[in-house]
């Protein structure tokens, strides 16, 4: 087999000035597969992307030809090797253009401004730009990898940024009365300015247009029929009426190259003007493809019949009727390895490997001429090796590097390694039945990860979790979309035992090759959307993440479970966010019940519903308790607001409310009867103060307090009526009405006071109250009402000695006349109480 693997410069072809090499590789061959593209309108996706295809409604198509593939309504979509991916009917109006996206989604768009993106499965979503573009009509449109800009009827210039529906955002006005004769778009990420720029044809300039502003290039060279910009936006290949190519900067300020497309004796207009990577032009007929190198020089590729390019990144992909092309420059390493005659290191170490094979002594010798130089030669062999489409010259240049690193004392393996892996996915997804042909720059530049989610969005879930192993990747991405398509393929209306079926069969590809690492929740949410609830639910059984599973439970209306799981999860925030939810959606009695009747399960969130409630919306506290019976918690939250609340008759409404859920308690007797007397309590006082003309201040206080205001403000009557109504004992009574008129030094009310009848607390502390308010002299009066006992020591807190000296001489006490003498404050006391004891000789 090795004898029939042509070499690597079979391929090549050398610009005229023989500095240049560019390459023609077949990537497939399509003969019968592709319907004559001279007939349809194509757009072609990136990176190794597939091309869709609508007929020309400008072209007649023989009868005999039109089959039901080729309706003027059908989109039909293949892969570069010619295999049908995807057919679908467009029942929306005009298209006005169509185009693919980044991550291969079909955007297509109609005249009225309505425009869709379809996956690799016929899915779609479909977004607007606006009632105002419907009513004024798209007329063309330009669709980049991560957005459009839409051409309106009244000659306006729309963006659409991304591709999430967003409202589409109008351009500086580029100031034409008429549609341009052609125009392109620079997308923001290829741009310095990092914004979309448009370049416009009109007359014979170019009018370049962003979102702030629109620039006259005051060019004289067009009017230009086809503007294209180079991959990396830095450069123009600008085609005239008069065929003239030109290719200059982006700002106009250096001319490239000029070349007369007329001279290459090709019939026909120019059908496409592509670049192949940043350095070179192809410009295509029916049945010819010119490349037009950096400085006017030519390649000539003849195909059979109509072709379409693609201008990739490094390249340019060419699809004829019968083959699948791709054209680029040969790479720098590949050229140092193969060009003929080459001496650099990596062309001997290669040349070294060969001998080596063949046991030649040679190879020894190649290896000590390039010893200083044999670590380069091995990364360029590797770098050789990544360039090449056929596996066995991969082989051979990895096979190469490895001999060479083998003299090495020092080497790194892990860009070898790295190649290896890269080559054998890249070979992979090559193969004609996959029909991917993305390059190794490609590759690198858009990721592995984005690698594997165009391979599951073709639904090669097998291709894709063997790389992902192989490359020792995560396969959440991939089994999540087989799962999701299992779903979707599944019947909507299917029984439990279905359900479960599916559930287990999932379940069971998860845990062998998802390491018990993937979210079940996204899946689930894909069976709710397809409408299979039962099969949602028992998904999320699996799901050990309760923050994932909740919100989808709530989605689903199992507010329920939803609760259950939020508690069982120990995260308050996450019932918080269920409790919260809930009482929202769901009427006041229905989100009560809903908690009641979860018993001890729900019991941690009735208490955190509390706790909100009770910080943040009293309201439902209140509901909350008044629900669930709970009597004696709504008495004590009445009697909680009662306190926060300033107006007197809401506050004896409240305090009438919880006597009243007290009451409802048979073992609550005592505690109605006190919010009783309390409400009672609050009206007499509210009463007293509007008697009192304002004057004085009742409400809230307690009996007793009640009583001393009304007899400090000489309300003597409504203190009695208050003692009466409840029920002061007089004790009590004496005691409140003693400071209170002590503190006003009514000395006169008090000797009525003491005289009205016998003191049920006695006269003692009579003495001893007026005695600590400063009024002794008063307080010895009422000494003689005191037990006999008692007088002398009272006497003496009355500070009267001689008082309490005669009392000890009227009782015959001499002792106690000697203890007052040796504690009278002073010698002239001292004097009158020796009198006293002589006269008791």
């Amino acid at each position: 087999m090795e004898s029939v693997v042509e070499h690597p410069t079979a391929t090549w072809d050398a610009m005229p000035d023989g500095n240049v090499f560019y390459r023609r590789l077949q990537l497939y061959s399509i003969p019968g597969k592709l319907p004559n593209l001279n007939d349809y309108v194509i757009a072609g996706c990136r990176n190794g992307g597939p091309v869709a295809l609508m007929r020309d409604p400008s072209k007649l198509v023989a009868i005999g030809r039109a089959g039901s593939a080729s309706s003027r309504s059908q989109i039909q979509v293949y892969s570069p090797a010619g295999e049908g991916i995807l057919l679908f009917s467009w029942d929306q109006g005009k298209i006005v253009r169509f185009g693919w996206t980044s991550d291969e989604r079909l955007v297509v768009l109609n005249e009225e401004g309505t425009y869709r993106l379809y996956d690799l499965q016929g899915e779609y979503l479909q977004f607007s730009l606006g009632t105002e573009a419907a009513e004024i009509g798209i007329i063309d449109a330009r669709i980049h990898e991560n957005g459009l800009v839409a051409l309106s009827g009244s000659l306006t210039l729309l963006e659409v940024k991304d591709w999430g529906g967003a409202r589409p955002l109008t351009l500086a006005s580029p100031g034409v009365t008429e549609p341009p004769h052609a125009w392109a778009v620079i997308p923001p990420d290829q741009n310095i300015s990092r914004h979309v720029e448009v370049l416009l044809s009109v007359d014979n300039t170019i009018i370049a247009v962003d979102n702030l502003e629109s620039v006259d290039q005051r060019i004289s060279r067009g009017p230009f029929t086809r503007i294209s910009p180079s991959p990396n936006g830095r450069l123009l290949g600008l085609l005239n009426s008069s065929g003239l190519l030109w290719v200059v900067s982006t700002d106009f300020q250096r001319s490239l190259a000029e070349f007369d497309t007329k001279t290459a004796g090709a019939d026909g207009p120019v059908s496409q003007v592509e670049w192949c990577g940043n350095d070179a032009i192809l410009v295509t007929w029916n049945n010819l493809a010119l490349l037009v190198g950096p400085s006017g020089d030519t390649l000539r590729y003849l195909y059979f019949g109509a072709v379409f390019a693609v201008t990739e990144v490094d390249s340019v992909r060419v699809m004829g009727q019968d083959v699948c092309d791709l054209i680029q420059k040969v790479p720098a390493s590949t050229l140092s390895v193969f060009r003929p005659g080459s001496t650099s290191p990596s062309a001997i170490l290669f040349d070294a490997w060969e001998s080596f094979t063949q046991r030649s002594s040679k190879a020894d010798e190649s290896i000590r001429s390039i010893r200083p130089d044999l670590a380069a030669a091995v990364n360029e062999c590797i770098d050789a090796a990544g360039c090449e489409w056929e596996p066995f010259w991969q082989r051979k240049l990895l096979s190469a590097a490895k001999f060479g690193w083998s003299f090495l004392d020092l080497y790194n393996p892990n860009d070898f390694v790295a190649m290896g892996q890269s080559l054998r996915v890249l070979n992979a997804v090559h193969y004609y039945e996959v029909g991917m042909p993305i390059t190794y720059l490609q590759y690198q530049l858009a990721s592995p990860l984005h690698l594997i989610s165009r391979l599951t969005a073709r639904n090669l879930h097998l291709l894709a979790l063997r790389i992902s192993s192989f490359l020792s990747l995560k396969p959440d991405v991939v089994l999540k979309h087989w799962a999701s398509m299992k779903i979707a393929r599944s019947k909507a209306i299917a029984g439990d035992d279905e359900d479960q079926e599916l559930c287990n069969l999932i379940v069971d590809k998860f845990g062998k090759l998802g390491n018990g690492e993937v979210s079940y929740a996204d899946i689930a949410r894909r069976a709710w959307e397809v409408g299979r609830g039962g099969l949602a639910t028992k998904l999320l059984d699996h799901e050990p993440r309760a923050s994932n599973q909740v919100p989808l439970l709530l989605t689903m209306k199992e507010d329920r479970l939803a609760l259950l799981k939020a508690v069982d999860s120990g995260d308050t925030d996450l019932v918080y966010h269920v409790l919260l939810h809930l009482h929202k959606h769901l009427s006041l009695g229905d989100f009560f019940r809903l908690i009641e009747d979860g018993g001890q399960s729900l019991a941690p969130a009735s208490k955190l519903l509390q706790v909100y409630a009770r910080e943040q919306n009293r309201e439902m506290l209140r509901d909350f308790y008044y629900s669930d019976d709970r009597r004696v918690e709504s008495a004590v939250l009445a009697l909680g607001e009662a306190s926060r609340m300033t107006d007197q008759t809401a506050i004896i409404t409240s305090v009438r409310a919880a006597e009243k859920f007290f009451s409802e308690d048979k073992d609550r007797s005592f505690e109605a009867k006190m919010m009783d007397e309390n409400a009672r309590l609050l009206a007499v006082q509210q009463q007293l103060e509007k008697d009192s003309q304002g004057n004085a201040k009742f409400f809230g206080l307690s009996v007793s307090e009640t009583i001393r205001a009304c007899i400090m403000n000489g309300m003597s009557n409504k203190a009695d009526r208050v003692r009466s109504d409840f029920k002061v004992p007089d004790k009590r009574f004496w005691h409140i009405k003693l400071r209170a008129l002590i503190a006003l030094r009514d000395f006169e009310a008090l000797e009525v006071f003491a005289r009205s009848k016998r003191s049920p607390i006695g006269y003692e502390v009579f003495v001893k109250q007026l005695v600590e308010a400063g009024h002794s002299r008063e307080a010895a009066m009422y000494v003689v009402r005191c037990d006999a006992p008692k007088r002398v020591e009272l006497y003496v807190l009355c500070n009267d000695w001689r008082a309490a000296g005669r009392e000890c001489k009227e009782r015959g006490d001499k002792n106690g006349l000697e203890q007052l003498k040796r504690r009278c404050p002073n010698s002239l006391i001292t004097r009158e109480l020796e009198q006293l004891a002589a006269s008791m000789k």
